[in-house]
């Protein structure tokens, strides 16, 4: 297999992941598949993650992952410095599963595959051949 199909899988894969988990604190999935299902549940799990992080400042930390998740999953898609967006997806991926080791203990992040998710994000970072990535227009421009 080629190695830029495997990069196309892992950055929508990712890209998709990010999407679903915002999807769900917005209530877009139904109540029998979300984790959260609605905003309000999303800080209170974001609370329990982040017991060091001041009450006042949980609502703005979640509005902060949920717009990293946004645009990184966009980039991802559109293969925008698809390098840098995949080191800083594991990076926000890993900061999650370390969050959720610390608080809830180390099966979760296991059973949810997180910190593979996040080797994927820095595994993707080093994979320097393009296929599908709107960084090829601008290495063309460059390269005149």
């Amino acid at each position: 297999m080629k190695i830029v199909y495997i990069k196309l899988f892992i950055r929508v894969s990712i890209a998709i992941g990010f999407l679903s988990a915002v999807a769900d604190r917005f209530g877009m999935w139904p109540k029998e598949k979300s984790a959260w299902g609605n905003w309000s549940s999303f800080i209170e799990y974001t609370k329990l993650l982040n017991p060091w992080i001041p009450e006042n400042f949980i609502n703005f930390t979640g509005i902060v992952a949920t717009a990293a998740e946004i645009v990184l999953a966009i980039f991802l898609l559109i293969g925008f410095k698809t390098s840098l967006s995949g080191k800083l997806s594991g990076f926000l991926i890993l900061i999650f599963g370390v969050a959720m080791t610390i608080t809830t203990g180390i099966k979760a992040p296991l059973d949810y595959s997180v910190f593979s998710a996040a080797a994927a994000g820095f595994g993707l970072s080093l994979i320097n051949e393009k296929y599908l990535e709107i960084d090829m227009l601008f290495d063309k421009k460059n390269s005149d």
